[in-house]
């Protein structure tokens, strides 16, 4: 009896992992070389370092390259910089790990505004949102460490996840609030030791990763799924300063191929002419903060309901189990007396 009661809590663990109500252990690629993509990836020694140029990269603005650092931004007011990939992207399947660094002499809420990845159809256009164009085409990752919205309860640094189509517009007296699809709180700024962020897009699921504590081990921030991103879009990164400043720098950028297999049809579609969308239950409007700063969970899908009344089936059989083994053991106690 002991043993069914243990397989029965076995699954239904297995299943509240599988609705997002016990954290599952992410699973990144490892950085094994055979997956790197060199040609979409920026490492040290950096080639062309204090020159004009590099080669399969073109920064701009106040971007400066060192040997140990590429700084998009130095610790001054009103500068804004940016790289970006020369080459466009044509894998389905991909994850980008980011080596960065942001820090600065400004003490708490007196520094910004912070750092944006991109993979977008444009590239190297100046702009407002962190340095880059507005109403992109494609998808953006946001470190901001300042709050613009003094209203807000979440807690900065906050890293946030935008797709756009062109017809959005990022807003950034609300710190993008309206057009987040979900988003953390991670202590990013200021470390003594390596801060680095993953982001895996794979079958049209968008996941973001942290790894900022100095534990060598990635932290969930993002999870979404039914995200559509088209292939032939550039990669970069840029940053921006206003009233306040930060140094904001890359160390690098690695980029590796995940060989994942998918459905037959998938063979027939163009992925260059997929325009850039989420499927959402709910729009990014209707997010609401928490005081932790992450998002509350949206409505539940119908498998995720499907999923709860199992559990809860699964919690009902349990505890029947539970109660025949210890009214049979009540028995056995009560027959020792006669």
């Amino acid at each position: 009896m002991a043993a069914g009661a243990g397989v029965l809590l076995a699954a239904a663990a297995l299943l509240l992992a599988g609705l997002g109500l016990f954290p599952a252990t992410a699973e990144l690629t490892d950085g094994n070389s055979e997956h790197l993509k060199r040609e979409h990836s920026l490492m040290k020694p950096y080639q062309g370092a204090g020159s004009a140029a590099m080669p399969l990269w073109d920064f701009q603005g106040s971007t400066m390259v060192t040997s140990q650092y590429v700084r998009l931004t130095p610790d001054e007011r009103s500068r804004e910089g940016s790289i970006w990939n020369r080459v466009p992207c044509f894998l389905k399947d991909w994850e980008l790990h980011v080596h960065f660094k942001i820090h600065g002499a400004g003490k708490k809420n007196l520094h910004g505004d912070g750092l944006a990845l991109w993979y977008t159809q444009e590239r190297l256009v100046p702009g407002p949102v962190f340095g880059s164009k507005d109403n992109f085409h494609g998808l953006a990752i946001f470190l901001d460490t300042y709050p613009n919205d003094e209203a807000t309860e979440r807690v900065f640094p906050y890293i946030s996840a935008m797709v756009n189509n062109g017809s959005l517009t990022y807003d950034h007296s609300k710190d993008g609030r309206w057009t987040e699809l979900a988003g953390c709180t991670a202590d990013l700024r200021n470390q003594n030791h390596d801060t680095f962020l993953a982001i895996r897009y794979s079958r049209g699921r968008l996941t973001v990763m942290t790894d900022v504590e100095d534990k060598n081990e990635w932290k969930n921030c993002i999870d979404i799924a039914g995200v559509q991103l088209p292939t032939g879009y550039f990669f970069g990164a840029s940053a921006g300063t206003g009233d306040l400043s930060d140094n904001h720098d890359i160390i690098s950028m690695k980029l590796f191929q995940l060989m994942v297999e998918h459905p037959i049809e998938d063979e027939t579609v163009d992925w260059t002419k997929i325009e850039p969308s989420v499927s959402l239950l709910k729009s990014p409007k209707d997010n609401v903060d928490d005081p932790t700063g992450n998002f509350r969970s949206g409505p539940l899908t119908g498998w995720k309901v499907f999923l709860l009344l199992l559990c809860a089936l699964l919690g009902i059989i349990i505890c029947a189990v539970v109660g025949a083994v210890v009214f049979q053991k009540r028995q056995e106690r009560n027959k020792r007396f006669y």
